[in-house]
């Protein structure tokens, strides 16, 4: 039986990203071992029958101490579990994980750089200082010999093989994480004040801090609308935006923060719109195509990634990123107009059926590893 491992920073991630294909692998024959730091989601990947190991690491870490440690205890895992592909999932499992895998001899790799993400997009003293060697980095680990480099938008694709970093031969599309069109299910938005909800970790760099400026502007000008904050803040990222300053912002009254929430088809069901104004480079967010099945107009960035959710006028709107004046705007166009938003709805459902059902995503993924 052959043995896939993936190599991703955290269980929840995995999860909520790669649950399905790694089940689809199972059940092709593959024995799969998922290597993550160990939260609160280990025991649910054990339940669906995958074997896990944890990865002691620190996604904010910059110590190089603390990097070759970590290092060090990937080549020793694939040492000892000698699988046959590696999927390494984001910036540093694919650079952790690769310099093991070459080191381990493992015969075949995958990486997914799912998103360019904070370093190549935050305008930031640290992301300014740390582009340049994880450039280099890349163009030396990305796509070795013996490995394929899976891209969720056509944008990083064409940017990576241009460049050079990326042999084309050994590129592939594969857009995003598959969606479970059962689970999210087409949904008719509720008769009540429309609600609009930004879905997402709690980050400056998903364009948190714009949707609060919109919604104050909204609310001056008297519209009639819910604007909600849903999800956690994310310690372990550069970007997370502290509590006390959400609470703040649901005190003065322009948002309500709910938080984490864990009903994700039930949050996006009582929705009328879905907005995720990052402004940094996604790979293809999987809530925004949680919101294409549900059946809601999209208003999101027309950044890498935001933008591959949207037909213009179709299904939704983009605009341009960091510019809350023009988000503003966007969802004043759909709230004053229920009919128009319903019928972006029903072409977000007909895209998501068409593109982005879980059962193609999983085709294609298998369909890499059955290459080598």
């Amino acid at each position: 039986m052959p043995k896939l491992l993936y190599l991703i920073s955290e269980d929840w991630f995995f999860c909520s990203h790669f649950m399905a294909r790694a089940l689809a692998a199972k059940d092709a024959g593959f024995d799969v071992v998922v290597l993550t730091r160990t939260g609160t989601q280990a025991d649910a990947i054990r339940a669906r029958g995958l074997r896990v190991v944890a990865w002691p690491h620190d996604r904010k870490s910059l110590n190089p101490w603390h990097e070759l440690k970590s290092i060090a205890n990937v080549l020793r895992v694939y040492r000892r579990e000698r699988p046959d592909i590696v999927h390494h999932v984001a910036i540093k499992p694919i650079l952790h994980g690769t310099i093991a895998a070459l080191l381990a001899n493992v015969r075949h790799i995958v990486n997914a750089p799912v998103g360019m993400g904070y370093i190549f997009s935050s305008s930031d003293r640290r992301a300014r200082l740390l582009r340049a060697p994880i450039t280099l980095a890349l163009r030396l680990l990305l796509n070795p010999r013996r490995s394929q480099v899976i891209f969720e938008n056509p944008d990083d694709l064409r940017h990576l093989t241009a460049n050079g970093t990326v042999r084309a031969k050994a590129a592939k599309l594969i857009r995003g994480a598959g969606i479970d069109l059962s689970v999210f299910a087409s949904a008719p938005e509720p008769d009540q004040v429309p609600e609009v909800v930004l879905p997402a970790r709690m980050l400056w760099d998903k364009g948190v801090g714009d949707f609060v400026a919109a919604a104050q502007r909204l609310k001056a000008r008297g519209i009639q609308a819910r604007f909600l904050l849903a999800g956690a803040s994310d310690t372990s990222n550069f970007a997370a935006i502290d509590q006390s300053t959400l609470k703040t912002w649901a005190q003065h009254g322009a948002v309500d923060y709910l938080g984490f929430c864990s009903d994700m088809p039930a949050l996006l069901a009582r929705s009328a719109i879905v907005c995720l104004p990052s402004t940094y480079r996604e790979g293809l967010p999987k809530v925004l195509l949680e919101a294409l099945a549900t059946g809601r107009p999209v208003i999101t960035t027309d950044v890498e990634g935001c933008r591959e959710t949207v037909l213009p006028g179709v299904n939704g709107l983009l605009v341009p990123p960091r510019d809350p004046a023009r988000l503003a705007d966007a969802l004043q166009t759909l709230l004053s107009n229920r009919p128009l938003r319903l019928n972006m709805g029903k072409a977000s459902r007909a895209l998501a059926e068409a593109e982005f059902s879980q059962e193609k995503i999983n085709a294609q993924t298998l369909k890499v590893y059955a290459s080598f």
